[in-house]
């Protein structure tokens, strides 16, 4: 089962450059993007019904951006082909369908509306024969701009274009006020918000990580280590890239259209143990992987590492979109780092995913038994009453041990490859509204912060004693947090760990910290009744 294929792979050459011109005649700004108003003009010419353009709309924009790129936009004019030819649209009929040998739509008037095109082209620029390339979205530039004067509305034309808005105009001062980038998580940046989505790995050394990376891409990437012994002793991203080459962690982390700035915080010693392969390939032009070191059992735990390792899975767990957990069926225990580790990935439980790698090692008996101690396994660090989902197989390019397994096993290891493939296919579709469940639940934190930064303050006294205060607001913590609870009405789940604010709290002086700026918070609290569920529906289906 292919994991991506791309309209414009099924496409000549000359088909492309056809589509190109039509790209920027429907492309009414030169941003590179078809919003649903562009759409609505140049779909029209198809003359296809309200109904079909919807569902050709729903599956070219099936990441929901709330606009089209051009690989988007070759796919829609295929469906209106298709469409026009007298095939029922579904989300499987390009995939079924014979792309190379089908035709462009016929779109009526759009003979004339390229002609005069070309015409102004031509009087602007006589030299000018190429298409035009889109200009690079304006929301790049927002970031940089040291004045905090409002975005203009026009300048937003996609759902993640918006969230930036949002995040600059209302939810960054509230964050900067209460140095919430201190305690909890730095300050988002503009990669932060157009990342490509993320898959984690985690896992004891020899569960095969990143041979798993490996069937994925069907081929090695650059600085893969395979072996019994703990092999990847560093945490590796796999991105999409022009050439094949590994950067180094330093590198990495100061680079402005990469979104591991905030990796810095963990020092030098982590960033020597970090770096990132980049490669071309088509899957890792949607997907990034992040393969990482072994979690450590037995002995070699009291082995310290040099950085913090719960506290980097963490900070990848926040940003991934899916966090597999790999397991061997020789390796079942659960060593104490890996229970920190599972720990640290509290809050993000609808991320992941387990997987019983290597399976055909052990024949069908066994296998029912250690999927039984893996569960209950799991149920003792995982403190949820529901049951994890298991995906049992052997991902890797051998074939599968029938000898062991038996063919009912063949069969049982194909469908459940078969359910992991499409939960990782699915994930691109899904990055937008992950986005945007993020981004909420960054909203809500961010306003709890500042209502226990607020009240420590009000706590502190005008003029003496402020020492003594402050270390008693420290030792008591707990009891302050159920304060400001109470006073604001607040969920208790929603607050942070105690001990990990209190370890920060210690370093700072809490008189110097602000007041309750009614407000501002108010600004959060419009954001997320109002603002988010209208921006959703602006970029929603332009024919709904």
């Amino acid at each position: 089962m292919d994991l991506v294929s791309s309209p414009k792979s099924s496409c000549s050459r000359e088909l492309q450059q056809t589509y190109q011109q039509w790209f920027s005649v429907a492309d009414s700004d030169g941003d590179g993007r078809i919003t649903g108003k562009d759409a609505l003009k140049f779909f029209a010419m198809s003359k296809l019904s309200r109904p079909e353009l919807k569902q050709v709309w729903a599956i070219a924009d099936s990441k929901r951006q709330g606009f089209l790129g051009f690989q988007e936009f070759i796919g829609a004019m295929q469906l209106v082909s298709l469409a026009q030819e007298g095939h029922e649209i579904n989300q499987d009929i390009l995939s079924n369908a014979d792309l190379e040998s089908l035709k462009p739509p016929a779109m009526e008037g759009l003979d004339i509306l390229l002609a005069k095109k070309k015409r102004s082209e031509k009087k602007s620029d006589p030299n000018l024969d190429a298409p035009r390339q889109p200009e690079a979205p304006p929301s790049a530039r927002w970031f940089s701009s040291k004045s905090s004067k409002k975005i203009p509305l026009k300048s937003v034309t996609s759902i993640v274009d918006g969230l930036k808005k949002l995040y600059i105009e209302k939810l960054k001062p509230l964050e900067v006020t209460y140095q919430f980038n201190d305690f909890v998580s730095p300050l988002l940046t503009n990669s932060d918000f157009d990342a490509r989505p993320m898959v984690m790995l985690l896992g004891q050394y020899s569960t095969g990580k990143t041979t798993f990376i490996k069937h994925l891409l069907k081929s090695t990437y650059p600085g893969a280590h395979i072996g019994p012994e703990p092999t990847t002793d560093r945490f590796v991203v796999i991105t999409s890239g022009p050439d094949e080459r590994s950067i180094p962690g330093n590198t990495i982390a100061v680079q402005a259209d990469m979104p591991y700035g905030g990796l810095t915080a963990f020092g030098s010693a982590f960033l020597s143990k970090f770096e990132c392969s980049q490669m071309p390939h088509p899957l890792l032009e949607h997907i990034t992987f992040v393969d990482t070191p072994g979690v450590l059992s037995g002995e070699k735990q009291r082995t310290q590492r040099s950085y913090d390792f719960t506290g980097v899975t963490s900070w990848f767990a926040a940003k991934c979109d899916l966090v597999l957990l790999l397991f061997d069926p020789h390796k079942l225990d659960i060593s104490d780092e890996f229970k920190r580790v599972i720990g640290s990935l509290r809050g993000h439980d609808d991320k992941i995913r387990v997987v019983l790698n290597k399976a055909d090692q052990v024949d069908t008996q066994q296998l029912m038994r250690v999927y039984g101690a893996l569960l209950w396994s799991l149920g003792k660090v995982l403190n949820t009453p529901e049951v994890m989902r298991v995906y049992i197989g052997s991902f890797n390019d051998k074939p599968v041990n029938e000898a062991a397994i038996g063919p009912i096993g063949k069969e049982l290891f194909e469908r459940e490859q078969e359910d992991l493939l499409s939960d990782l296919k699915d994930i691109p579709k899904k990055a937008c509204d992950r986005r945007i469940n993020e981004f909420v639940k960054r909203a809500r934190a961010a306003k709890i912060h500042a209502y226990i930064i607020s009240h420590l303050k009000k706590e502190m006294p005008a003029m003496m004693g402020k020492a003594k205060t402050q270390q008693r607001l420290i030792d008591n913590l707990e009891d302050e947090f159920a304060k400001v609870q109470k006073e604001f009405h607040l969920p208790p789940g929603d607050f942070p760990n105690v001990e990990q604010f209190r370890e920060v709290l210690s370093g700072y002086n809490i008189d110097k910290f602000e007041k309750l700026k009614p407000k501002m918070v108010q600004a959060v609290d419009d954001m997320l009744a109002f603002d988010i569920p209208e921006l959703l529906r602006k970029f929603r289906n332009p024919y709904e």
